[in-house]
């Protein structure tokens, strides 16, 4: 009977499995038969590397994704610039400098904020970061890949810092101890000895930070000005992918090489994002073991 019941949460565990294997290649293959008319008509030169997107064009309809490739780049190294040393630094204080009942405070407060919905962290894009980056920098208003790249940042924090606490505890504490002993600092046995042990599960932390950076859409739609043309700087307006879909595909008419390119432009977003965290999978499983 024990072995019947062990069969059965196996068998479930399985399907469970396969299921969710299932659904991701679905969407894979709706996506590429959606794209594949806009591809039959569009070179896929052109789509990847022309930076004009001009679907409504009465002159010459233009289909390319270079400036929104570009624009999602920008914000996505923007925000992990940011993310990456602070969610590393807090994650460092909270294993090894801040008190049991400091960190008892700060478990829950990092989880509501990956709990914030991106609509409301647009909000306060708009109406907090924006004006103060257009006073610094004296323009006329602060929707920019700058104010993009602080709020990614922002939302990016709570996936780097869990995950990088996570590794730093599975650090022995013999290493620790060992690093001590030989007359290293706290400091040291921190930088030499546990970051460098806990280098694979950091990495995969920031991998996953930047897949959330890079499926982000509410935010960078409200805050980041959303002009598809070309950016030369962070202080220049931006459109990324997500947010060209989510402005476009509600209005566009069916059946038409503008409704198939937006779906191209899912497609080339859902290769990104997937291979993104298959690398950081892959970090994971062969960095299983901690090690300096």
């Amino acid at each position: 009977m024990h072995n019947v019941k062990d069969k059965i949460i196996h068998g479930l565990f399985f399907l469970n499995g396969l299921i969710v294997m299932l659904v991701l290649l679905g969407i894979f293959v709706i996506l590429c038969k959606a794209a594949i008319p806009a591809f039959q008509e569009i070179s896929l030169k052109e789509f990847l590397t022309t930076a004009r997107w001009d679907p409504t064009s009465l002159v010459k309809e233009g289909y390319g994704i270079g400036a929104m490739l570009l624009s999602t780049l920008m914000l996505t190294i923007g925000a992990l610039i940011i993310a990456v040393p602070l969610g590393i630094g807090a994650a460092v204080y909270l294993t090894d400098i801040a008190s049991p009942r400091f960190r008892e405070i700060a478990k829950p407060v990092i989880e509501i904020l990956a709990g914030i919905p991106s609509v409301v962290v647009g909000f306060l894009g708009i109406v907090l970061v924006g004006p103060i980056i257009s006073k610094i920098f004296g323009i006329s208003n602060g929707l920019n890949a700058l104010n993009g790249s602080i709020l990614l940042a922002i939302m990016a924090l709570p996936t780097i810092i869990s995950i990088s606490e996570d590794a730093l505890r599975s650090v022995p504490k013999t290493y620790h101890e060992a690093s001590l002993a030989l007359g290293a600092t706290g400091w040291q046995t921190i930088i030499k000895v546990k970051i460098p042990a806990a280098v694979s599960g950091i990495i995969a932390a920031c991998m996953l930070g930047m897949g959330r950076a890079i499926g982000e859409t509410m935010t960078v739609l409200m805050a980041t000005g959303c002009a598809p043309a070309l950016p030369t700087s962070y202080l220049d307006p931006v459109r990324t992918m997500t947010a060209t879909i989510a402005i476009e595909l509600g209005e566009v008419a069916y059946d038409t090489t503008h409704y198939y390119a937006l779906f191209g432009v899912g497609l080339v977003l859902f290769i990104i994002t997937f291979v993104v965290n298959m690398l950081s999978d892959m970090v994971l499983r062969k960095y299983q073991k901690v090690r300096i």
